[in-house]
């Protein structure tokens, strides 16, 4: 059995460790509701975006496919986080990305990774995966515009100079804070939704100026970062969700911790007692006899 000033020393330990746990659930708490305005707030515009996209490029889906002679590479934009202590977050979204590089690979295509985060770009360092880029962010939130723009450039200046045959991008997709999904989503090249008769005779009716061929590229990159931007989005909302569940479980994890070991100083308390009471009354028979 531990001594009395071991115990009391892990229970101190546990305490403190339980002051940070419940701090970083009350922040992350805090930033999981601003993430989750945000990504309700940007949900209209990115489905508007996505519909005019679709009926700005239906009669021009011959130009949306790969340029001849690409790289049969298949570039993955993976949305992982700089921080750990969210649980399965990160490992959960790194197993989906590999996954997904497999079925990649059975389509004859070689997949590149970017990594979006620490954690993703220190995973596919250490098992020498192929990493086409990285982007590590220095500041609080992930989901800014300008690494959205960014990402979205990178991805648009590989496919249309041919050293990229598709992207596309692995994020988590935000269901609540007890519930995070990983999804793979293909950005390029953008295929078009099938329509019927009635539907094209819609889309020919639409009066684009300019031309649609001027049109359709800056639609094209406009829907690409809308993309990349949603993802970060839902990555940034999931992050959040995922760090205050794990660091609530750590909470109560902690206090159960404490409990037992409470009860563990207690009992060696009792033992030490009851020692030197068996001491006292075999010195005082001692003495008597």
């Amino acid at each position: 059995m531990a001594t009395l000033k071991a115990i009391r020393r892990r229970i101190s330990s546990v305490k403190s460790t339980q002051q940070i746990t419940r701090a970083m659930k009350l922040v992350a708490a805090a930033r999981l509701r601003r993430a989750q305005e945000a990504l309700l707030a940007a949900r209209p515009y990115h489905e508007a975006l996505r519909r005019v996209a679709s009926s700005t490029l239906f009669a021009e889906r011959a130009a949306l496919g790969a340029p001849e002679g690409a790289s049969p590479v298949s570039l993955i934009l993976v949305i992982a986080s700089d921080r750990g202590l969210c649980g399965g977050y990160n490992a959960n979204l790194i197993r989906k990305a590999e996954e997904e590089a497999r079925r990649i690979r059975g389509a004859g295509l070689e997949p590149a990774f970017f990594a979006v985060g620490r954690k993703a770009a220190d995973h596919f360092k250490r098992v020498k995966a192929p990493l086409a880029g990285e982007s590590i962010n220095n500041v609080p939130r992930l989901a800014t515009f300008a690494l959205a723009r960014a990402l979205a450039t990178r991805a648009l200046t590989d496919f249309r100079s041919g050293k990229i045959r598709e992207a596309g991008m692995v994020y988590s997709q935000f269901r609540s804070a007890l519930s995070q999904r990983p999804v793979y989503e293909r950005l390029l090249p953008i295929v078009a939704p099938e329509a019927d008769e009635t539907d094209a005779a819609a889309v020919d009716r639409y009066l684009v100026e300019p031309s649609r061929t001027e049109l359709m590229p800056v639609v094209l990159r406009r829907y690409v970062e809308a993309s990349i931007f949603h993802a970060l989005l839902e990555g940034e909302a999931s992050e959040h969700g995922a760090r205050m569940t794990a660091m609530d479980s750590a909470t109560n994890n902690a206090s159960e911790m404490i409990e037992s070991l409470t009860l563990e100083m207690n009992r060696a308390r009792q033992a030490t007692i009851t020692k030197e009471l068996m001491d006292i009354v075999g010195g005082a028979e001692a003495l008597r006899g």
